[in-house]
């Protein structure tokens, strides 16, 4: 597993977390939701990406 991919996950983590908490705190707990949902389908997809790699290396070790 690559390193910098725990790192980008890390960092929009860390970025929609912060994201979160001032946009709680100023009231607006709905935008805070969408912000939320956005970032957990940002990393859901970076990771569909790097399984369909590790599928496609896998076909090609056992050459199906």
């Amino acid at each position: 597993m690559d390193i910098a991919l725990l790192f980008k996950i890390a960092g929009v983590g860390f970025l929609i977390a912060v994201a979160h908490q001032i946009l709680s705190k100023s009231g607006r707990d709905e935008q805070a939701l969408l912000l939320s949902l956005t970032g957990i389908v940002l990393v859901l997809l970076v990771l569909v990406g790097k399984i369909g790699d590790l599928f496609s290396e896998i076909r090609s070790v056992f050459g199906l």
